[in-house]
């Protein structure tokens, strides 16, 4: 489950670093930046739900020091 969060995470942070070469780097008509923004919250959303459902499985426990 870390390794997959660890992943997941990874792909947000190459996301947003994509979407700022584009918009430093394209015209102001391009859609790339649009995009590559549009799958970071993708990406943000999905690991969201995937962390509720893990709690909610067990397979993720609260650290309460």
């Amino acid at each position: 489950m870390k390794l997959v969060v660890i992943l997941i995470l990874l792909g947000i942070v190459g996301s947003l670093g994509s979407a700022l070469v584009y918009l430093f780097r394209d015209d102001n008509d391009s859609r790339r930046t649009v995009r590559a923004l549009t799958w970071r919250v993708s990406l943000s959303v999905g690991l969201f739900i995937l962390l509720l459902v893990g709690y909610w499985l067990g397979l993720i426990q609260p650290r309460i020091a």
